[in-house]
């Protein structure tokens, strides 16, 4: 491919190197082939054409998450997408339908979560982020729709993360089909927790991998028609029976080995065991512990896991035992015995473990003894019996080691199996194989051969699903793929397996002939296959030979071929356990019925591995098969590193590049149409007008630029190899065309700039010179001109200087002597004031000092009074909660607060007395000084001004004539400095006057900020003493209705005391009526209705009719309510209809009834339909409004204090009282109700008690109901606005194109339409505006989560075209939110901060000169490090192509990111929809007052029933 791309200098490209196996590098120079590239390490290089490939300069910085994107799908361009997303921490990666997982080396719980698995649960293949459950999910579904059997292939080396995929897959399954029971257990999980035991049997620690599988597995999940999981069987391939007995350093062996050592220290008791350094099959390696893996916890976890499985601790006891049995075998050591060639257990040590080994087996050590150091040959006419010398008895020992392991291993499988249960009657099943990948070390010997063949059969049938799927998408496209070449690697298989001359059957042969050694089998291969181009020989070995595989050459080591393959049981061995007292250990050797002889029978584990391979490959072909390949990215184990070199191997090895090869034989490059012309429309431009069949434009396009061998689909172009290149390179000639003409422009425009300016600059300094010559003229007439001018003035001065001379003599002897004058007044008025002043501040001292003084003492006092007032309450509360032991803990936080607050207030009064005796301290020091300062000041205000007068003095005795100075200089020097001195000296006072007063001020200021917290703390203090009494009496209201509620199966038992009244009471009672029945009424239990006082017919017949009345009366009610009967003053009728009528038969206060359970039955049965929102929100607004009047009125029994036992008990049942409403008086009946007394408190009952509880689970139900229908409504166009960055392009290729009716913002007008139809449904119905309210917050947080989390799983949603979208969407969001105005809407606005701030980070432009700190402290304060590096991450400008955050920014979050990566609360990025139910009883109380309900009209059907004239009072 690369040497048909057209190159020119300056294309980017791709380069070997020997380092990082590709580089990316510009082209600089083209000679012919040779090309020189810049490499970015910053070396040239030189390199053929034919080794080069195109770089992809559009690519995103983040990679793509399918590689069937890429515009060039090769090595380099599928390496640098890997290791673009393994940078950002996406480790998950599709090629078509492949799942590439690359191994992190580190805990990531948040991708893994339930959460996560919901969010992937239906959703289709790769329309959410590449993971493990999508591929899981497409299996399930494809299962369910198609009823086709599925299977999922898991490969990759050891260390790569196969089997934690697996498990991952399983948990998945198991959530999508669980549910089915099995002995106790579900299926799903006895699945999941054999993983853990396989584990300690089959899995150990290798180089490249601490917890490695030595051996294949294929899960069968079995699902019935349901899709529900029925069944499961597990089958095991090639366990590395070797390792048993031979562990080379750093490696270990099996994990059970080393668990079983740290075991309790009874269990290591029983067993004889102890550090594993002390066993030989342990100590082959210096590695006996685990970083971070404690194996005395594994054991106890894996015995938990047997437990689940259905192991019994009998069985447990058994398969432990027989671990350190084979433990003990390890140590027995051979030494020659007295035979010739003989051999016996060595020393004492040896015989210890000989025992102990021989008791764990439960067999007799002689025999034991014999089976590890004699043969018994039989012949035909007698029996034989052979020693073995010390090597072959060794031998013989960890032969019988291996085999006890494989069968106990195999034993675990099949148990594994009987207790999961395999479902005869399943439908379909998916398959899991988690199997071991290609493997190529220095060292390959039996086991690799085997893996590797299981590779090559996995690859052919990979081949073959990848070009089956290549040819579905053809055909779905509707193009020619006939001519398609497919590569397979048959020839290779056939060399391996094929009968009579493969490896294989070669290597049979050879095990069977006793001569044989592996260098005559390698001769024997040489020769066979000499011709053979897949098998060749090593130049420096004899014995070695090399394959050459589809990952590459192989080199095997024949040594331990032969012994390998063996899989035959010694005689001797069969004979000893199968005699075992031990039931389980003789169940492992069952006798085999075919056995004619005790001759040992030889068996092929290459031919019996070679039928199980047939057979899993029989099985993948009947299923649908899905790939995962696990790459490890580096041999370290380490996260953060990715080795180029190492995943590239890995990846030819996983077949993904033969994949690719496959996808380049036909047509690697697919691109929608609008992709397709958006990135080549450049090319010809006049394709492009006046067009709308995107396939018309990608035709004319593709004929204008000449390009063959392409071919057009329904939905795609396909092009060939090669054929992209050429159009990016035509493209890119294009756009450096475009851009040499723009800089030609450019350039002409500077220069036309740059003249222009020149000129104008020439223009200027010309106007500017003439301008300074004018002005020079100018200015010598104007200075002939100002000579003449200053002559003229000079004389005229001088002349008038003369006169002013004189004049001013006079003028300042008459200004002395009226300044001295003024001067004596000035400084009389200045004294006066400032003594005034100085009065004026004493007084106010003393006065303010007073007002403290009794403040103070008021302070006090009202402290002392109201804490003897608090505490006398205090005791009073604390004598009233005695009983009550949750008010007592409040009470008691509440009297630690109330002293808490007293010692404060206290507190602060002593630092407010201690300041202001500072204070006036202060301020006496400062008035002192004042006054001191004041005298110093006067006194130098004196000495100066007798200064003066002594100057003045001398100056007037002196004549004026005399020249001779009247005045000593020196004493004018002194006198000068004092007055300087003394100048200083009054502003250092003035200043300090000022700062005292600035003091005096601050003091106030703090004194009466003091005083106000004083004055809080008191009001604090009032506020918790309201609460506490509140609380009190909230508190003692629950516990006497939990008390009746409780005691009311004990008030119901009824007591018989009839016979204990005289009969003519009730004749009394009919007699005196209302009244009298209830004083009659005190006297009998309450469980006796009245009804049951009569005790002639006619009483009874009365009884009767009564009874039969009220059932008419319950019976209309129901009928009526049951009818929309609609609203009066904004309430619900049937709602006030029901409260009066409950409230005037007395229900509330019935101990038995059944009205209320007519009531709840009759609700329910309306609510069935419950799609229609009008009919629920009529509903919702009947029952909240009656449990609105039920909280208020209700009043458990008891609760009113010791004067509700002073009264005689009413009648108890409900027509009882229904009896004394029908035989009250006229006059008592027709009198008018209060309107106080539509909502009145009654002593309730346990049924009315019920009842309330009962209606107020209906409310939530009901609440429940419309707010998921309206989240329903909303899921779908939802999905349509989250689908719409997908959609939009394929609608709109070039600006001004787009398809108005399925334009996106139609999605978001048809979600204000939902919105705004449901509001209506609501204020229709009067529903309360706090339920309203609830609604619309949960509904707007259900958006939010949506949106939000489709801008964390979805690429595409990543944008800033999206953001934009989004964003216009929000703010019709908030639009309606103020339309609604906040009685409805609530704070609905503020549940959308999420994915607001989300998407105000998308669009805001040079993301890369934005701060860590400012993203998280002032763009998205409220997002977490995980969505905030999820974001930058999967950020891509598609409108102007600008970049994400800076790369110093990602490394921070990534940095926090793994500081938290083990916290799985912190590291989830996925926000949940919160589903229950936000309001409570008093938030609905506290929404409506009862005085709305004054001038409610009952319902009109009922008032003309003569019964129900009672509503009309």
């Amino acid at each position: 491919m690369a040497g048909a791309v057209r190159l020119g200098v300056g294309s980017l490209v791709w380069v070997e190197d020997p380092d990082a196996a590709w580089i990316d590098g510009d082209i600089v120079d083209i000679k012919g082939e040779d090309i020189e590239v810049l490499c970015a390490s910053g070396k040239t290089v030189a390199v053929k054409a034919s080794s080069v490939y195109p770089k992809d300069a559009e690519a995103p910085p983040c990679g793509v998450d399918d590689m069937t994107k890429l515009a060039y799908l090769h090595e380099p361009g599928v390496l640098h997408n890997l290791r673009s997303r393994y940078d950002i921490n996406e480790i998950y990666t599709y090629t078509g339908n492949i799942l590439i997982a690359v191994n992190p080396f580190r805990k990531l719980p948040h991708l893994y979560d339930s959460h996560m698995m919901a969010q992937y649960k239906g959703v289709a293949f790769g329309e959410l982020s590449p993971h493990p459950f999508a591929v899981a999910d497409a299996a399930y579904r494809q299962m369910i729709n198609e009823g086709i059997s599925q299977s999922i292939l898991v490969s990759g080396e050891s260390g790569a993360g196969k089997t934690e995929s697996t498990k991952l897959l399983m948990r998945y399954l198991a959530y999508m089909g669980g549910r089915a029971a099995a002995e106790g257990r579900t299926v799903e999980q006895q699945v999941l927790q054999s993983n853990p035991v396989l584990e300690a049997f089959g899995n150990a620690k290798t180089v490249r991998n601490n917890n490695s599988s030595r051996f294949g597995k294929f899960v069968e999940i079995q699902f019935d028609q349901r899709g529900t999981i029925s069944g499961a069987a597990i089958r095991t391939y090639l366990l590395e029976r070797s390792r048993v007995c031979q562990v080379s350093d750093p490696e270990r062996n099996y994990h059970c080995f080393y668990m079983l050592c740290a075991a309790p220290p009874k269990d290591i008791e029983r067993y004889k065991l102890g550090n594993p350094r002390t066993f030989h099959y342990l100590n082959q390696s210096n590695c006996y512990e685990l970083d971070g893996v404690d194996d005395s916890k594994e054991y106890m976890a894996t015995k938990r896991a047997m437990d689940v499985v259905g192991m019994s601790s009998e069985e447990q006891e058994a398969i432990f035992r027989v671990v350190a049995a084979i433990l003990h075998l390890g140590n027995i050591e051979f030494a020659k015995g007295k035979e010739i060639d003989s051999s016996m257990p060595k020393d004492e040590k040896s015989w210890f473990h000989l025992r102990t080994a021989a008791e764990l087996f439960m067999c007799d050590p002689k025999a034991l003894e014999d089976s590890l150091c004699k043969r018994v040959i039989f012949t035909r006419d007698e029996t034989i019996t052979k020693w073995l010398d010390p090597k072959s008895a060794a031998v013989s020992r960890d032969a019988l080691a291996k085999v006890v392991y494989s069968r106990l291993f195999d034993w675990l499988v099949e148990k594994i199996n009987s207790s999961i249960g395999q479902d005869p009657n399943s439908k379909f099943l998916i398959g899991v194989l988690d199997i071991y990948g290609f493997e190529s070390f220095k060292t390959n010997s039996f086991e690799q051969f085997c893996i590797n063949l299981t590779n090559e059969k996995l690859q052919q049938h990979f081949n073959q699903h990848i070009f089956k799927v290549e040819q579905e998408e053809y055909t779905k496209e509707e193009i020619n793929w006939s001519y398609i070449e497919f590569i397979d690697n048959q020839d290779v298989l056939d060399l391996i397996e094929k009968k009579p001359g493969g490896i294989i059957a070669l290597l049979d042969e050879a095990c069977m002939f006793p001569r044989s050694t592996h260098e005559t089998f390698a001769q024997k291969l040489y020769q066979t296959f000499k011709n053979n181009k897949r098998l060749t020989k090593p130049k420096l070995s004899r014995s070695d030979f090399t394959i050459c595989h589809y990952a590459g050459d192989v080199t095997y080591q024949t040594e331990l071929f032969l012994d390998k393959n063996k899989d035959y049981v010694i005689a001797e061995h069969q004979a000893l356990l199968g005699a075992s007292k031990c039931s389980f250990v003789a169940g492992l050797f069952p006798p085999s019925p075919e056995e004619s002889s005790k001759q040992s029978k030889f068996s092929s584990i290459g031919s019996r591995f070679k039928q199980q391979l047939q057979a899993l490959l029989e099985t993948l072909s009947s299923t649908e098969p899905h790939y995962i390949r696990c790459v490890k990215p580096n041999n370290l184990l380490k996260p953060a590193i990715f080795e180029n070199s190492n995943v590239l191997q890995q990846l030819r090895c996983g077949g993904v590049m033969e994949a690719i090869r496959i996808s380049c034989a036909g047509y690697p490059t697919r691109r929608p149409f609008f992709e397709f012309v958006d990135r080549f429309g450049v090319l010809a431009p006049e394709v492009l007008d006046g067009s709308s069949d995107d396939i018309a434009v990608c035709k004319r396009l593709l004929e204008k630029v000449g390009l063959k061998g392409y071919q057009i689909g329904k939905t795609k172009v396909f092009l060939r190899a090669g054929q992209m290149a050429e159009l990016d390179s035509r493209r890119t000639e294009v756009l450096g065309k475009s851009a040499s003409i723009i800089q030609r422009k450019i350039r002409s425009y500077m220069a036309r700039k740059s003249f222009i300016l020149l000129r104008l600059s020439a223009i200027q300094i010309q106007s500017i010179s003439r301008g300074e010559l004018a002005r020079q003229v100018y200015e010598s007439m104007r200075r002939e001109a100002s000579s003449l001018r200053i002559q003229k003035d000079f004389r005229m001065h001088c002349a008038r200087k003369a006169y002013k001379e004189l004049c001013s003599s006079a003028v300042s002897i008459q200004a002395g002597m009226h300044g001295m004058a003024a001067r004596d007044e000035l400084r009389f008025r200045r004294q006066t004031k400032a003594a005034i002043v100085i009065q004026s501040h004493c007084r106010r001292y003393l006065d303010l000092l007073h007002y403290m003084k009794l403040k103070k003492a008021a302070i006090t006092t009202q402290c002392a009074w109201r804490g003897r007032v608090a505490r006398r309450e205090l005791r009073k509360l604390k004598m009233a909660a005695r009983e009550t032991g949750a008010l007592q803990a409040a009470k008691n936080k509440l009297e630690k607060q109330v002293e808490e607050l007293t010692w404060r207030l206290q507190l602060e009064k002593r630092v407010r007395v201690d300041m202001e005796e500072a204070k006036s301290q202060e301020n006496t020091k400062l008035q002192s000084a004042l006054q001191e300062m004041q005298l110093q000041f006067k006194e130098a205000k004196e000495m100066l001004v007798k200064e003066r007068e002594a100057v003045k003095k001398a100056a007037e005795q002196t004549p004026v004539i005399k020249e001779v100075p009247v005045v000593d200089q020196a004493m004018m020097d002194k006198l000068a400095v004092e007055n300087e001195k003394l100048k200083a000296m009054v502003s250092s006072l003035e200043k300090k006057i000022d700062e005292t007063e600035k003091k005096y001020e601050e003091t106030n200021k703090l004194s009466e900020e003091r005083l106000k917290q004083a004055m809080e703390a008191e009001s604090k203090l009032i506020q918790l003493k309201t609460c506490m009494q509140r609380l009190e009496e909230k508190i003692s209201d629950l516990e006497t209705e939990n008390q009746i509620l409780q005691q009311q199966p004990i008030f119901s038992t009824p007591v018989k005391h009839v016979s204990e009244h005289p009969p003519a009471s009730p004749m009394k009672n009919l007699e005196n009526g209302h009244h009298v029945i209830e004083d009659n009424g005190a006297n009998e239990p309450q469980s006796i209705t009245p009804a049951k006082k009569f005790g002639t017919e006619s009483d009874s017949k009365l009884r009767r009719s009564i009874i039969d009345r009220q059932h008419e009366n319950v019976d209309a009610l129901i009928n009526c309510v049951m009818k929309d009967i609609g609203f009066s003053q904004s309430k619900p009728v049937a709602a006030f209809t029901i409260y009066k009528c409950l409230l005037h038969w007395k229900s509330f206060e019935a101990e038995k009834t059944s009205v209320f359970d007519r009531l709840i039955q009759m609700i329910g049965s309306a609510i069935e339909n419950q799609d229609n929102n009008d009919h629920m929100a009529y509903w919702l607004s009947n029952t909240s409004t009656l449990l609105f009047l039920l909280q208020k009125s209700l009043k458990a029994a008891g609760a009113s204090g010791g004067a509700s036992h002073r009264k005689p008990p009413p009648p108890t049942s409900l027509f009882g009282r229904m009896t004394m409403g029908f035989r009250s008086s006229p006059s008592t009946a027709n009198l008018p109700a209060s309107p106080l007394d539509i909502v009145r408190q009654v002593e309730a009952k346990y049924p009315a008690l019920l009842f309330k509880q009962q209606l107020t689970a209906y409310v939530e139900k009901i609440y429940g109901i419309i707010r998921d229908n309206l989240k329903k409504d909303l899921g779908s166009l939802l999905s349509l606005c989250i689908q719409a960055p997908r959609t939009s392009k394929g609608s709109v290729l070039r600006s001004g194109k787009s398809f108005g009716k399925d334009s996106p913002s139609t999605h978001w007008m048809s979600i204000i339409e939902c919105l705004n139809s449901l509001l209506c449904t609501l204020k229709e119905n009067f529903v309360p505006p706090v339920l309203v309210q609830k609604i619309f917050t949960q509904t707007f947080s259900y958006i939010n989560v949506q949106l939000f989390n489709s801008l964390l799983l979805r690429r595409e949603c990543c944008t800033f075209s999206n953001g934009e979208y989004v964003k216009a969407g929000l703010a019709e969001l908030e639009l309606w939110c103020c339309q609604a105005k906040e009685e409805y809407a609530g704070l609905a606005w503020d549940e959308l901060k999420h994915i607001r701030q989300a998407v105000g980070f998308l669009v805001i432009h040079q993301k890369y000169r934005i701060s860590y700190d400012e993203i998280i402290n002032d763009l998205c304060p409220i997002l977490s490090v995980q969505q905030l590096y999820r974001i930058c991450t999967l950020y891509w400008d598609d409108n102007y192509n600008t970049r994400s955050v800076a790369p110093d920014v990602i490394s921070s979050m990534r940095v926090l990111m793994i500081e938290d990566s083990n916290d799985a609360a912190s590291s989830s990025f996925l926000l949940d929809d919160e589903s229950s139910i936000p309001f409570s009883i008093d938030e609905l109380s506290k929404s409506l007052q009862e005085k709305e309900f004054l001038e409610v009209k009952p319902a009109a059907e009922l008032l003309e029933n003569p019964a129900f004239h009672f509503l009309d009072e």
